[in-house]
């Protein structure tokens, strides 16, 4: 059962790793083992972790295309809206360049320019995501990449037609079935079929997780995802039944996963604990949600929902729910949220799937410091200046004198040899 807790009582270890040294060390070798011998390793680890033999490791350029036709029509209808809804957010995101002119002779400015190739991870094997391919194509499309290359599992069967679905609308280029560490190594440094990209965005396991964590240098990553999260925050006027279906929405994704409630209400805490348990008992996952419940969750009772947005700050949840009567009242509140949900009608499952905003979030705290997947994310920038001979001319002593002072004699030499002639 979800524990009922005081503030003082809560206890949120945000420094606990979730990386053992024998899953780095498992990481690593498969990285250095896909670095030497490329495709035939792939083959080996799809085998090993998999149970799949694979013939070819990319999916046919025809079967991407005809995916539109060998799903649902009903849930393709959703796929074309969602991916509208999640264009119409991130088209807002895209940024241009500037140039200006701070004196005669003159000219500063920076250029925004998109990647030239990036990977996307979508988790698969017994499930299937097809709104992560959406979340993670779509900005990139927008932002300009070239290409789009997608890696996932290889299910029994072959990959699943919403995932291939998804990819088609999106703009992916092309797919992959490989996952695991050995899917991110290939994206980081290229094998016979896979090209290397330069940046890799998308959730996984622990293995990829970490993979990420060993090949991020060599190319860009998003972000280590840990465990998903959610945080509501309410008063006495909260509902029990729909605060504890966000909470094991939340739960349900995995043993590691955690849902804390903050209210200010003792007994809608009890109502909620005993809605908690109500429910568990009703979904198909419920031994997974019960784990996350039972160690990861709790409810916490705050004296004021001032406290309780002090305490919603430090922990600094990747999802956040504001279920109060006026949510628009205290967004200016949050500090340290991944996305925030507000009122009663926003359950967190919402922008889960079709809201618009990412659900790639920062996890474990690290939205204190890190964002949601953006169109940011698939762009560079690169600055760029001009100065004439005379607006050197103007500024050449203090440069020269800077350099000096920082005993960078060359730096020196570099401007008074042009500003002497």
């Amino acid at each position: 059962m979800i524990k009922i807790l005081k503030p003082d009582e809560f206890k949120k270890d945000r420094s606990e790793s979730t990386t053992s040294a024998e899953l780095t060390a498992v990481v690593s070798g498969i990285i250095t083992d896909i670095i030497k011998r490329g495709d035939a390793a792939l083959r080996e680890y799809t085998q090993k972790f998999d149970r799949c033999t694979l013939n070819e490791l990319e999916v046919p350029r025809e079967a991407l295309d005809n995916a539109l036709n060998k799903v649902d029509q009903n849930f393709l209808e959703v796929l074309h809206r969602t991916r509208h809804n999640i264009e119409e957010f991130h088209r807002r995101q895209v940024r241009e360049g500037f140039v200006f002119y701070p004196g005669e002779g003159i000219v500063l400015g920076q250029r925004v320019l998109p990647l030239e190739r990036v990977g996307i991870y979508i988790p698969g094997g017994t499930a299937a995501y097809p709104s992560s391919v959406l979340m993670n194509a779509i900005p990139a499309k927008l932002a300009g990449v070239g290409e789009i290359i997608m890696v996932t599992p290889p299910p029994p069967g072959g990959v699943n037609p919403g995932i291939l679905a998804a990819a088609r609308l999106a703009g992916v280029d092309r797919v992959f079935t490989i996952g695991g560490a050995q899917a991110v190594a290939a994206l980081a440094y290229g094998t016979e079929s896979v090209p290397r990209v330069d940046k890799i965005t998308g959730p996984g396991n622990s293995y990829v997780a970490e993979a990420k964590r060993q090949v991020f240098g060599t190319v860009g990553i998003d972000m280590i995802a840990g465990p998903s999260d959610i945080l509501i925050i309410t008063d006495e006027s909260g509902d029990p039944e729909l605060i504890a279906a966000d909470m094991l929405s939340q739960c349900e994704h995995g043993e590691d996963s955690s849902a804390v409630l903050i209210t200010t209400s003792a007994k809608i805490a009890k109502r909620v604990q005993a809605e908690i348990e109500t429910q568990l008992t009703a979904l198909p996952r419920e031994e997974i949600a019960r784990k996350a419940v039972d160690e990861k969750s709790a409810i916490i009772i705050a004296e004021t929902i001032a406290e309780a947005f002090e305490i919603s700050n430090e922990i600094a949840p990747e999802h956040l729910e504001i279920f109060l009567p006026e949510a628009f009242e205290h967004l200016g509140l949050v500090k340290n949220a991944g996305s925030v949900f507000l009122g009663r009608h926003a359950p967190e499952a919402l922008g889960d799937y079709y809201a618009g905003p990412n659900h790639t979030l920062p996890t474990a705290g690290t939205a204190r410091f890190s964002s949601g997947l953006s169109v940011d994310d698939f762009v560079k920038k690169s600055s760029f200046t001009y100065y004439s001979e005379d607006a050197l001319r103007r500024v050449g002593a203090d440069i020269v004198q800077f350099a000096e002072k920082e005993g960078l004699q060359a730096h020196a030499l570099s401007v008074s040899k042009r500003i002497e002639r």
